[in-house]
C-alpha cells in the first residue's frame, strides 16, 4: 500500500476570519490579475509550494522534531520539482521551509527533475545522494553525479562530477571532481561539461548540416 504525506507539519492554530475592507479587496483582485498575467513565475515559485511525499512502505512522521522518514520507491513532489529515491528524509525548519535528503540504492541512484522558468526546458540529474533546501532553492548532487539540461526531450548540456550544486534561483551550477565522480562513462573522475549549440543559432544550423563523426575519429 502506498503511503502519502503532505508536508505541512506546523501545529494548528485558530485565527479569526478577517473581513476585507473595500481597499483590501481591490488589492486582492489586483494581485490575482497579476498572477494570471505572469505564468512564467510558476516554476520559480516551486520552492514555496506544498511538498508531498509518497512511498511503498510505511513511513515515520515525527511531529516534535518535524521529521518525516520514508522508504521504498519514494517520490517527493513540489510544484514541477520531482525527486525519486529509495529513502528520503524531510525536515521542516521553524520558519516553515523544508529540506530533504534523498538516498539511492545499489541499482538505482536518487534522481531529480524540475522545469526551467518560462521555457520548454528541464533540469534533471541523479547521484547516490541528493540534498535539497527550499529556503536557499538549491540541490546538491553527491557522489557519481550527473546533471542535464533538456530542451523538450533532447539533451542540450550535461555536466558530471563528484559534487554538483544547482542554484535554482540563479540557475547556476558549480561542480567538483574526484574519486567519487568515477563511473563507467567517466573512469577518470574528472569534471566534464558537454555544450550543445543553442537552437536557432548559426552554430546549431552548421552543426546539424555536418555528417556524424565516427567514434574516435580525429579532425
Amino acid at each position: 500500500m502506498a503511503c502519502k504525506f503532505h508536508a505541512a507539519m506546523s501545529p494548528l492554530t485558530y485565527t479569526a476570519p478577517v473581513v476585507p475592507t473595500p481597499r483590501r479587496l481591490a488589492l486582492l483582485v489586483a494581485a490575482c490579475a497579476l498572477a494570471v498575467t505572469l505564468p512564467a513565475q510558476a516554476e520559480r515559485a516551486d520552492r514555496l509550494k506544498k511538498m508531498e511525499v509518497e512511498s511503498d512502505q510505511p513511513g515515520k512522521v515525527d511531529l516534535i522534531n518535524q521529521l518525516v522518514v520514508f522508504n521504498g520507491n519514494v517520490v517527493v513532489s513540489k510544484g514541477t520539482m520531482l525527486i525519486k529515491a529509495a529513502r528520503i528524509e524531510v525536515r521542516e525548519s521553524p520558519d516553515g521551509y523544508q529540506s530533504a535528503v534523498a538516498i539511492g540504492n545499489a541499482s538505482q541512484p536518487a534522481s531529480f527533475r524540475q522545469k526551467r522558468e518560462g521555457v520548454n526546458e528541464f533540469v534533471e540529474g541523479e547521484a547516490e545522494r541528493l540534498e535539497y533546501d527550499s529556503k536557499l532553492d538549491t540541490i546538491r548532487f553527491i557522489n557519481k553525479a550527473s546533471v542535464r539540461r533538456l530542451r523538450g526531450t533532447a539533451v542540450a548540456d550535461e555536466v558530471t562530477g563528484a559534487l554538483i550544486t544547482y542554484d535554482g534561483s540563479a540557475e547556476l551550477f558549480t561542480v567538483a571532481g574526484g574519486t567519487a565522480a568515477v563511473t563507467p562513462s567517466n573512469p577518470t573522475g574528472r569534471v566534464r561539461y558537454v555544450f550543445t549549440p543553442k537552437e536557432g543559432t548559426p552554430a546549431a544550423a552548421e552543426a546539424a548540416s555536418q555528417p556524424a563523426s565516427e567514434p574516435g575519429a580525429r579532425r
